[in-house]
C-alpha cells in the first residue's frame, strides 16, 4: 500500500504484483487504510487470474495484509501466506519497486483535484502502459503482458510436444565460448 495527495487529504492505493511477469493484476483506491482496500485489490486479482491452489502471496507485515479477513482470504483460496520478516522492508522489494515507478512516472507528475480524476489516471496507467508498454529488464525489456503471451505460447509448444527454448538475454556476454 502507498499513499497518494489528493488536493488537502491523503488517500490509499494497495497493489497486487504477479513477480513472474511484473505484471498488476489487483488494485483498489481509497480512503481509509483499513483491511478493506487491500482485500478488494485481492479481489481483483482472484478474479481476474483463477490461481491454482499452491500460489505464494507476498506482503509486508502491516495490519490490513496481517489480519483475520485478508488472511482467511488467502487460505480459502489454496493461497500460501508469505509476509517479510520484521524491519525488513526489502524482502517486498518488487512491489515497492512497482511503486516506485508508480509515484515517479504518474503520482509525481501532475496534481490531481477529485478521487474520479486520480482513480482515471491510475486505471490508465496500469492498465494502458504499465502493463501493456513499460518495458523491464527483468523481462528482456518486453512489457508485462508480451512477456506472459510469450510464456502462454512456450507452454503451449512444450504441450504440443514440440521443443521449448530458453533464452538468456545475456548469455552470449557471459558464455562467449558456448557459441
Amino acid at each position: 500500500m502507498t499513499y497518494i495527495r489528493l488536493g488537502r487529504e491523503f488517500v490509499y492505493m494497495a497493489v497486487v504484483l504477479d513477480v513472474y511477469s511484473r505484471k498488476v493484476v489487483g488494485w483498489s483506491l481509497g480512503r481509509s487504510l483499513n483491511s478493506v482496500l487491500p482485500l478488494a485489490a485481492l479481489d481483483q486479482a482472484l478474479s481476474s487470474r483463477k490461481p491454482a491452489s499452491g500460489l505464494v502471496h507476498h506482503s509486508d507485515r502491516g495490519s490490513q495484509y496481517a489480519c483475520d479477513e485478508y488472511v482467511r482470504r488467502l487460505e480459502n483460496n489454496g493461497i500460501v501466506v508469505s509476509m517479510s520478516r520484521p524491519a525488513r522492508p526489502w524482502e517486498n522489494a518488487y512491489c515497492e519497486s512497482f511503486m516506485n515507478t508508480f509515484k515517479s512516472e504518474e503520482i509525481n507528475c501532475r496534481d490531481y483535484s477529485t478521487m474520479e480524476e486520480l482513480n482515471q489516471n491510475i486505471e490508465d496507467f496500469i492498465e494502458r502502459f504499465y502493463n501493456r508498454e513499460r518495458l523491464h529488464s527483468a523481462l528482456a525489456y518486453r512489457p508485462p503482458e508480451e512477456f506472459e503471451r510469450d510464456a502462454a505460447a512456450q507452454q503451449e509448444r512444450a504441450r504440443a510436444g514440440r521443443p521449448v527454448t530458453l533464452s538468456f538475454p545475456r548469455h552470449r556476454e557471459i558464455y562467449p565460448d558456448a557459441c
